[in-house]
């Protein structure tokens, strides 16, 4: 049914409430909001709004700006709800409204159009896309720009549903010849439309752009001198996305593309500059034409040095130089914080500083990537000063010597220049090159490390704050110092430095050396232990002096230092310095505070650390932990039979376990005792998150599991039926809960070791999901590694069915684990192979040889093993002739081979 117009009272009314809703007076707008929503009611309201955007042109333009608003909200969320004949007025209605005399009509009612065009999709609304290109061909401007600004958010939000053929027809093959015509339009904003809305289909590699991919050039060159800004950066834009979808056509025009875009770089408009400044990191990423940037290196590099400077709006967006250390931070400056569940890992030979076993980060087999932390937070809030920054990086990778001989006359300079702006951009472009360039740079470091450390003393809070970032790239140069001298001269300085910064009177510095200094644990390990004092000393004082955003940061360099040192933080005088601003935080958290997650995170690693240290602390940690997994569990059962009820937070579920594996790490066998203080008992509460849905949770879950079967087996015993029954069918590699799969497979291992031949009911289940994780080359390293050690170990208890199967696993099992730092995990994993061999040898002999050098990359094998070893390869060169034998090891690297000599082969 077709709308018969407004009744005149229910407008009249309508309008005013609109009108309220925008009053100065609280009052007036709380009672038009409510009015509001008991307006949803009536089935035509959509249309009374359209009305008053479009035809009500006696009203305010706020009042018509609010209905226009209120219609687009609606469009959004109730679009499905929507009656069809209210849906065709309402659509009618916004396309004549791009007509309208006033701007802000039509900018409203072009994202009315292009809403319903979102949640619809283009296929529901034929009509739109051919009306609006022949609003393109009206001579009003005003209708133009309405029916281009439409366009251009639909080929933003829809480019793909634009680029497929509908009954034999596809719309982009009548709207992108339009668009190139207007490229030459005498109209600026419709030029700039044109360019933009092009754009939108570079890097999809529209099929109905590649037709007219050199007309597109042709607009873009001839556009690159364009008097408005706004086109130029759109052909900046255009060129960017040339190069990463069809480089093709650049490399032609390579040379004065990039004169083009070293112009544009230093253009005075800092939206044209930031997007030509994109240029240098997208051919930077290619092979191809990158190395053509070498000789333009030269006026390249000065160029991002200039970009790198702060600007006077910059220094006054970011506030003043006053100490702010006393004031509260603003809600809005909190980034919200997650937890992250445990993951079981081992060390691969080679790898840096830190435990040879336990839970660590793996960041190129963890398929959770931390997505709210930026690799570099100087690079964060992005702008032509960062762009240049992240540039200077990514081409110090590329061009390691070359772009320091360019940049060293200019650092120099810009480093001790009078102007504060311009040193700290020294100092952050210093930071930036010091990953591709340290080779180059380490002979200049004893000049210039000296004079960053004097730069935290510098009077302005945004010297410090860079300076505290670029030392922390730096650190590992300063860490890696050997003799006395050169740690007196450069390391204590560098730590007692980077200490005063965590103390700063100012939050923003306070928050760049936590930063850096938590960096720099991770750098030294066990080089910290003679300042240790010093720095807890500091930490102790950051925990009373910081605010709310930082506190969270403080955390973290705490839970560092735990894992870089491990267990030589159990020490009193180390203990009476952490532990009671640690506990006094805890105390004062409720059990549904979300700030409790980075504390238990920290906690964890603490815990872990302190081992026996911890005791006094891990009657009321634990106690409380299992209050708040039971509550939460309670509350999830609660949701699952009334909806209506306000859902609780699983991080809680993770963090709380995370930190419950680390009491038991802590308290080791001692946890038993624990544990049988648990009501309801942990098991029970550890097997409904064993099934949760959400991986994270379930990947905390069989953390926990594994470090109890290794301390406190006994309270698991009683519920193993259950137990590997919710474990083995974890064990599968999927891509969404990798670390699931990889620490069920490990805690099966920890299992298997405490059953013993007990096991054998499982034995065969889990090889049907073991071998196939193992033998999967897209598998996470980790995972596969995981899947050996737990096959050495079932063969250890339960050696005939594991080594009937031999053939299938022996040549992965050998590659996975023979990287594999030496480890009491990895040697019972070897002893169980050792046993599994010695059941079916004659399933080893096509993979001899990867065996010999799993074998000869050992280091230090326990007795028990070195003879198992010796026995193997004793047997098999006894039942060789000698000239066979020979031939084998001259397929082993001369390193393997002496390895193997101390086992009599």
């Amino acid at each position: 049914m077709s709308w018969n117009g407004p009744d005149q009272a229910t407008l009249a009314q309508l309008t005013q409430i609109l009108q309220n809703s925008i009053s100065e007076s609280a009052q007036a707008r709380n009672a038009a909001n409510q009015h509001l929503e008991q307006a949803k009611s009536l089935p035509d309201l959509n249309n009374y709004l359209a009305y008053i955007l479009v035809r009500s042109t006696d009203q305010e333009i706020p009042v018509r700006s609010a209905a226009g608003l209120l219609l687009k909200n609606n469009a959004r969320l109730y679009y499905h709800d929507i009656a069809e004949p209210v849906l065709n007025f309402v659509k009618e209605a916004v396309l004549n409204g791009l007509a309208d005399d006033q701007h802000l009509i039509r900018s409203i009612a072009g994202n009315v159009i292009t809403t319903i065009v979102s949640r619809g999709g283009v296929i529901a609304w034929p009509e739109v896309l051919p009306r609006l290109m022949d609003m393109l061909d009206t001579s009003t401007g005003a209708t133009q720009e309405g029916a281009f600004s439409a366009l251009c958010k639909i080929c933003e939000d829809s480019s793909h549903e634009l680029d497929q053929d509908y009954n034999g027809q596809r719309p982009l093959n009548f709207m992108i010849p339009k668009f190139l015509t207007f490229c030459e339009n005498p109209n600026p904003k419709l030029r700039e439309n044109a360019i933009f809305c092009l754009n939108q289909f570079v890097m999809i590699k529209s099929q109905s752009l590649n037709i007219h991919i050199d007309a597109f050039l042709a607009a873009i060159f001839k556009l690159a001198t364009d008097t408005t800004p706004e086109v130029r950066k759109n052909v900046c834009q255009a060129l960017v996305q040339l190069l990463d979808a069809r480089p093709d056509k650049i490399e032609p025009n390579l040379n004065s593309i990039v004169e083009y875009m070293m112009y544009s770089t230093s253009d005075d408009d800092e939206t044209v500059a930031l997007e030509a400044c994109e240029f240098w990191l997208t051919i930077a990423e290619n092979d191809d034409l990158r190395l053509k940037l070498e000789p333009y290196l030269p006026r390249i590099v000065p160029m991002l040095l200039k970009g790198m400077i702060y600007t006077d709006m910059d220094v006054f967006a970011l506030g003043g130089d006053e100490d702010d250390a006393n004031v509260p931070d603003r809600l809005e400056d909190i980034k919200p914080v997650f937890a992250h569940g445990k993951k079981h890992t081992l060390q691969s030979q080679g790898a840096g500083n830190g435990n040879t076993g336990g839970d660590g980060d793996d960041d190129e087999d963890d398929e959770d990537y931390d997505d709210e932390e930026d690799e570099d937070d100087i690079y964060a809030e992005w702008n032509l000063r960062k762009c240049s920054a992240a540039a200077l990086d990514v081409l110090a990778t590329v061009f390691p010597m070359s772009l320091l001989q360019s940049a060293l006359s200019h650092l120099k300079e810009q480093l001790f220049n009078a102007d504060w702006k311009v040193r700290e951009a020294g100092v952050l472009a210093l930071g930036a090159i010091a990953d591709g360039c340290m080779d180059g740079i380490m002979p200049h470091l004893p000049e210039i490390f000296p004079y960053l450390i004097s730069l935290l003393k510098d009077p302005k809070p945004l010297v410090r704050q860079i300076t505290c970032w670029t030392l922390g790239r730096y650190a590992r140069w300063a860490a890696a110092l050997t003799t006395e001298a050169e740690m007196k001269m450069y390391y204590e300085p560098l730590v007692e430095g980077l200490l005063r910064m965590v103390l700063d009177n100012h939050k923003r510095v306070q928050e760049a050396g936590c930063s850096a200094f938590a960096n720099l644990e991770e750098i030294s390990g066990a080089v910290l232990l003679p300042y240790m004092i010093p720095i807890l000393n500091s930490f102790q004082m950051a925990f009373q002096k910081y605010q709310h955003k930082n506190l969270l940061i403080l955390y973290d360099a705490v839970q560092t230092l735990a894992d870089s040192i491990g267990g030589a933080l159990n020490n009193s005088d180390y203990i009476n310095l952490l532990m009671p601003p640690l506990i006094e935080k805890w105390q004062a958290l409720a059990d549904d505070d979300r700030d409790l997650f980075p504390l238990l995170e920290c906690l964890s690693a603490v815990t872990a650390a302190l081992g026996s240290g911890f005791i006094p602390f891990a009657q009321p940690v634990f106690s409380r932990c299992i209050h708040i997994l039971s509550s939460t569990i309670a509350q999830l059962q609660a949701c699952a039979q009334d909806p209506s009820l306000e859902f609780p937070d699983k991080d809680f579920l993770i963090t709380s376990l995370d930190l419950l594996s680390g009491v038991v790490q802590a308290l080791g066998q001692n946890s038993s005792q624990l544990m049988m203080t648990s009501n309801p008992p942990v098991v029970q509460l550890l097997s409904v998150c064993m099934q949760d849905e959400v991986a994270e949770v379930r990947q905390s879950a069989y953390a926990l599991l594994g470090d109890m079967a290794i301390q406190c087996f006994d309270t698991i015993r009683p519920y193993i039926q259950s137990v590997m029954t919710e474990l083995i069918p974890q064990i599968e590699p999927r891509t969404d809960a990798f670390s699931v799969c990889n620490n069920a497979a490990w805690a099966a291992g920890e299992i298997a070791l405490q059953m013993g031949a007990e096991m054998a009911p499982w034995v065969e289940q889990l090889m049907g999901r073991l071998v196939p994780l193992l033998n999967a080359k897209g598998t996470p390293h980790t995972v596969r590694e995981n899947a050996a050690i737990t096959i050495g170990r079932l063969g250890l208890v339960c050696a005939e069915p594991v080594a009937a199967q031999l053939d299938q696993y022996a040549a992965s099992w050998c590659e996975v684990l023979a990287n594999v730092r030496d480890n009491e995990e990895k040697d019972s994993a070897f002893r169980g192979m050792c046993t599994i061999i010695s059941k079916n040898p004659n399933a080893l002999n096509p993979y001899f040889i990867q065996f010999c050098t799993a074998v000869g990359r050992w280091q230090e094998p326990s007795a028990e093993l070195a003879n198992m070893f010796h026995q193997i390869l004793i047997g098999y060169k006894s039942i060789m002739d000698p000239a066979t034998w020979a031939q084998s090891l001259q397929h082993l690297t001369p390193e393997v081979q002496v390895g193997l000599q101390k086992y009599g082969a």
